[in-house]
């Protein structure tokens, strides 16, 4: 599949999208998180810090006493990363065990009694640690004295969190990426679906097996069908003029070439051979043309005219050949038929006569002593000769336009380029090769199917 198809751009731009989408979401929902952990780290300090201001109090020589420190076992083991701690503006100091040899450096700050200050700091071995810290009012000498109370948390218990959800984020947004990547595959397909139609529709009309596209297609779609069959309906218009102006034109020019040819007819029979030849000579080449235009105009659309039609080869060939034998030129030749069963082409009969007619009178032109035709189980028919034959150089110069085999006796003289046009319309195509017999097979056959 190339860059250039529509499905794999859709299909490219939807995972890129899924890709864009679950990165933005897996990196906000990384941090809700985080904000969420920290929050619930942050109301577990406010409740260690309840518990902690409601066992301060002073002994009998105004010192600070903790009572009842709070009750989690972290915060008497060394450098758990759960800490407390109380000083007053006396210098005094209380903190956990924890904390062992060290202090929480605590900014400047004087929150208002019963107010919860929040910060982040450096602690024991440079951990980061969220503070929760009060400001309480004691009775201290007989004043009241300020007291900061602080407890704190060390945050690499966040960092662990986050990255732990991260892992199972992963793995769970890779899962949804999947998912979405085959959704969004189906919904291509869907999607694309009317345009395949459409195409099967186009290739039916090329074959000739309908005239127009369906119509019960999408409404994003059917703008384009219309316009599509609308094009085809004016083509259909402009063959069917050019066909009648070129029949038009080409009967127009039978009579003045029937005049033509009695007048040479005349100058004859005066003496006046060389002119009576050129007229004749002038007149015959228009009157190829003449028939070719005519046999041409005929043929163009036939086969979307006459889809799903279909000709019996036997009596045809059986027919034509019957005709031939009358001739002079066919009455000391041998005629050998070879067609396997009953064979039937995809042709229709006027058609496929006009092509195998004027291959079997070339062949009856050239032949010295046998003709054959024969038909094997494909769909190809096949005229040889034992006569002398096209070399290799001169066989596609003999399929152009207006070309001859030779320019000797009578007939249309249209050559095999009309045998060209007729098969042209059905999509099939003549080939000239060697044949067995030692002169010029023509080969009759479908042109190959496009991968």
């Amino acid at each position: 599949m190339s860059w250039g198809s529509l499905r794999l751009r859709l299909a490219a731009g939807g995972v890129v999208t899924i890709l864009i989408a679950l990165t933005i979401a897996g990196a906000g929902l990384m941090l809700l998180f985080e904000r969420h952990v920290t929050r619930a780290l942050g109301d577990d300090l406010d409740i260690y810090l309840k518990q902690l201001v409601a066992g301060i109090d002073v002994d009998a020589q105004d010192k600070l006493v903790v009572n009842r420190p709070p009750a989690d076992p972290r915060f008497a083991d060394p450098l758990s990363g759960l800490y407390w701690q109380v000083s007053d503006d006396r210098g005094q100091l209380l903190h956990s065990r924890s904390l062992w040899d060290a202090a929480l450096e605590l900014p400047q700050d004087e929150p208002s009694p019963g107010e919860l200050h929040r910060h982040v700091i450096s602690g024991p071995a440079n951990a980061r640690l969220l503070v929760g810290e009060r400001r309480v009012l004691l009775t201290i000498g007989g004043r009241r004295a300020p007291v900061r109370v602080a407890v704190a948390a060390d945050l690499a218990r966040v960092s662990v969190a986050v990255s732990q959800f991260a892992r199972d984020l992963v793995a769970a947004l890779g899962l949804l990426g999947l998912v979405l990547a085959i959704a969004t595959s189906i919904q291509v397909r869907l999607g694309l679906r009317p345009l395949d139609a459409l195409r099967r529709g186009v290739a039916d009309v090329r074959s000739g097996q309908r005239k127009h596209l369906p119509a019960d297609v999408p409404t994003e779609v059917k703008p384009l069908v219309e316009e599509v069959n609308g094009l085809i309906d004016a083509q259909e218009r402009e063959i069917e003029r050019s066909r009648s102006r070129a029949a038009d034109l080409a009967h127009g020019l039978k009579t003045p070439l029937a005049a033509l040819a009695s007048d040479a007819a005349r100058l004859r029979e005066r003496g006046e051979e060389d002119i009576a030849h050129g007229i004749e000579a002038v007149g015959d080449a228009m009157s190829r043309h003449v028939d070719r235009e005519l046999a041409r105009a005929r043929v163009r659309g036939t086969a979307r005219q006459h889809s799903g039609v279909s000709t019996p080869l036997k009596p045809l060939v059986d027919s034509l050949i019957a005709t031939l034998s009358r001739t002079a030129a066919a009455q000391r030749l041998e005629f050998e038929t070879r067609i396997a069963g009953e064979p039937n082409l995809p042709l229709d009969r006027t058609d496929l006569a006009e092509v195998l007619g004027n291959l079997l009178e070339n062949a009856v032109r050239h032949a010295s002593n046998r003709v054959r035709i024969s038909a094997a189980a494909g769909p190809a028919v096949t005229v040889e000769d034992d006569g002398p034959g096209i070399a290799p150089n001169e066989r596609a110069k003999v399929l152009e336009r207006g070309a001859r085999l030779d320019e000797r006796g009578e007939g249309a003289g249209i050559g095999l380029s009309i045998v060209q046009d007729v098969l042209s319309a059905y999509r099939w195509r003549l080939v000239l090769a060697n044949s067995e017999l030692g002169g010029l097979k023509a080969i009759v056959a479908p042109e190959p199917a496009l991968d």
